[in-house]
C-alpha cells in the first residue's frame, strides 16, 4: 500500500511538474501545439505506422528537452540568483540541447511530411485556372480584413492573444504559392519567407509568439478553406 501511495505522489509531482511547465514556459505551448498539429496532420494523411512512431519520438525528445531546460533553469536561478558565467554556461547547453532536438523533428517533419505535402500541393496546382489574380487578392483582403476584426474584438485586457496581422497575411500568400504552384520547392521557399518573417517579428512585449503563431494558422487555414470551396 506504501509503495502504491508513493507512485501516486510521484505521478501527481510529474503532473504538477509538466502544468507548470505548460502555463508558464511559451517555448513549452508552442512545442506542444506543433506536436499537436504534426499528430493531426499524420492522422489526416493516414500515414503508415513508422513514421507517425518517427513523429512522435521526435516531438517526445522536444518536449522532453524543454522540461529538462526548464527545470536546469529554475534550478540556476535558485542557486546562482545574481549573474555569473557558468550559470550562463549551464543555460546556454540546457538551450542548445532543446535546439538539437527541436532541429531534428524539424528534419523528421520534412522527411515524413515532404511527400504526402508534395502529392496536395501538386493536386491543387492542376486547377489554378479557375481562379483569378482579383480574387486572390480580394481573399488576401479578406483574411486581412477577419484579423483586423479579431484584433478589435479581443481588444480588451481579459483576452491577452491577439492574431498578428503581418503573419496572417504573409501565411496567406505563402498558401497561396503553396497551391497555385506545382512545384514543393517554391512552396517550400513561400513558407521559409513567412517563418523568417515570423522570427524577425518576435518581440517577448509587443508580438509574442502566440499571437504570431495564431495569425499564422488563420492566414493558413482561411485560404486553403477559401481554396477547396472555391473549387467544390
Amino acid at each position: 500500500m506504501r509503495d502504491v501511495k508513493k507512485f501516486r505522489r510521484s505521478f501527481r509531482y510529474a503532473y504538477e511538474g509538466l502544468k507548470y511547465a505548460l502555463s508558464t514556459q511559451q517555448n513549452m505551448q508552442f512545442h506542444f501545439s506543433v506536436a499537436l498539429l504534426a499528430l493531426i496532420m499524420a492522422i489526416g494523411f493516414k500515414l503508415p505506422k513508422a513514421e507517425i512512431l518517427f513523429i512522435l519520438s521526435a516531438v517526445t525528445l522536444v518536449i522532453v528537452c524543454e522540461l529538462i531546460n526548464t527545470a536546469v533553469e529554475k534550478a540556476v536561478d535558485l542557486a546562482m540568483p545574481d549573474r555569473h558565467p557558468l550559470a550562463k554556461i549551464a543555460k546556454d547547453v540546457a538551450a542548445a540541447a532543446v535546439l538539437v532536438s527541436a532541429v531534428f523533428a524539424a528534419i523528421v517533419g520534412m522527411v515524413v511530411f515532404y511527400e504526402p505535402l508534395d502529392l496536395l500541393i501538386r493536386q491543387a496546382g492542376t486547377t489554378e485556372s479557375v481562379l483569378t489574380p482579383g480574387l486572390i487578392l480580394t481573399l488576401v483582403a479578406l483574411v486581412a480584413l477577419i484579423v483586423i476584426v479579431a484584433q478589435t474584438r479581443f481588444s480588451d485586457k481579459r483576452f491577452r492573444l491577439r492574431p498578428s496581422l503581418l503573419t496572417a497575411v504573409s501565411f496567406a500568400i505563402s498558401t497561396w504559392i503553396a497551391l497555385l504552384t506545382a512545384n514543393s520547392l517554391i512552396a517550400l521557399l513561400g513558407y521559409g519567407l513567412s517563418i523568417q518573417l515570423t522570427f524577425v517579428l518576435y518581440d517577448k512585449r509587443s508580438r509574442q509568439l502566440p499571437a504570431l503563431v495564431a495569425g499564422a494558422v488563420i492566414g493558413s487555414a482561411m485560404t486553403a478553406l477559401a481554396f477547396y470551396l472555391i473549387l467544390a
